[in-house]
């Protein structure tokens, strides 16, 4: 409430007892305004996508990763992961992300058989990708 609005309402409450009635007689202005609550959201929760330009290459053929980084800043990088036995491990195969939030990775597998294959960024993880190696 601004200081002349505060000001007027003593004076009524003032009048108001003088006459002989209660302060509580006097009605609160209807024009005053309220603040809205503030409502808490949680950001987006980051996500990854990933798809290879080949399903199947020779052992150490180059192929590539894309994808798009959506929650993730611009310039932070992405890392393939490929299943070995029951463990995810790190390549040396990694890329910044774009502005746009796009990526591009270079690979080359020598294991041959199929591999699985993500892309990593912190905790947040792509869907597996599977290329064959012969």
């Amino acid at each position: 409430m601004n200081r002349a609005l505060r000001y007027a309402a003593v004076g009524m409450a003032a009048v108001a007892l003088l006459a002989g009635g209660t302060a509580a007689a006097v009605a609160a202005p209807t024009h005053v305004h309220t603040p809205a609550p503030i409502v808490a959201t949680a950001p987006a929760k980051a996500t990854l996508t990933a798809k290879a330009s080949a399903t199947t290459v020779s052992a150490w053929q180059e192929f590539r990763i894309t994808g798009v980084a959506k929650g993730i800043k611009a310039g932070s990088k992405v890392t393939v992961q490929q299943k070995q036995a029951a463990k995810w491990v790190s390549l040396p195969a990694q890329a910044p992300v774009n502005h746009n939030g796009s990526y591009a990775i270079r690979v080359k597998l020598g294991v041959k058989g199929v591999n699985q294959l993500r892309i990593a960024s912190g905790s947040t993880l792509s869907p597996v990708v599977k290329v064959t190696v012969r």
